[in-house]
C-alpha cells in the first residue's frame, strides 16, 4: 500500500478531490486534516475550520466538524499539544488522536509518512493548508495522485 498526499488552500478544491476519489472507488481510505479554530465563546461546543472558501482566511462559512464529516468518515476535533485545535477525518484521525504527545508529525509517521516529511506537513497545516491523503494499492497510487493534482492539490506525493 502507498500513501498519497496533497495539500489544498481552498475547501472547494479538497471537496472536489475527495468526491472524485470516492467516485473512483476510494472511500474508507481517504483522510483529511485541517487546522481548527479555538472554540467560539458563543458556542463552546462547535469548532470551526479556520477558513470558509480559503481554508486559512479566518472567514468561516459554516465549515464545522459536520462539514468535514461530509468530506471523509470519522471527523473529529483534536487538541494537539504545542499545535492547538485540529480537525481530522478518516483513518488518519485515529493515528493523530493516539499520537497527541508526538504531535502531528508523530501521528503521520504511524500513518506511513516519514518523520522528516511529517514535520514539513505539520508546518503546512499550521500555515492553514488542508492535507488530503488516500491509501491505495501500488497499481492505483498514480491514479490517486493525478486526481489530487487535477483538483488543485499542491505538493502531491506518493509515499
Amino acid at each position: 500500500m502507498k500513501t498519497i498526499t496533497g495539500f489544498f488552500s481552498f475547501r472547494e478544491q479538497a471537496e472536489r478531490a475527495i468526491n472524485e476519489l470516492r467516485q473512483q472507488g476510494f472511500d474508507k481510505e481517504i483522510s483529511a486534516v485541517a487546522k481548527g479554530e479555538e472554540k467560539r465563546p458563543e458556542d463552546p461546543m462547535i469548532t470551526n475550520f479556520t477558513g470558509g472558501d480559503r481554508i486559512a482566511d479566518g472567514a468561516t462559512g459554516g465549515a464545522t466538524i459536520g462539514g468535514l464529516a461530509g468530506l471523509a468518515l470519522g471527523a473529529g476535533a483534536l487538541a494537539i499539544p504545542g499545535f492547538g485545535p485540529l480537525i481530522a477525518a478518516g483513518p488518519i484521525a485515529a493515528m493523530l488522536s493516539g499520537a497527541a504527545t508526538g504531535g502531528i508529525a508523530g501521528g503521520l509517521a504511524d500513518y506511513g509518512i516519514p518523520a522528516e516529511k511529517g514535520r514539513e506537513f505539520e508546518q503546512r497545516i499550521r500555515q492553514g493548508k488542508m492535507l488530503v491523503s488516500v491509501k491505495a494499492d501500488d497499481d492505483k497510487a498514480e491514479q490517486a495522485a493525478r486526481t489530487l493534482r487535477q483538483a488543485g492539490g499542491e505538493n502531491v506525493e506518493i509515499h
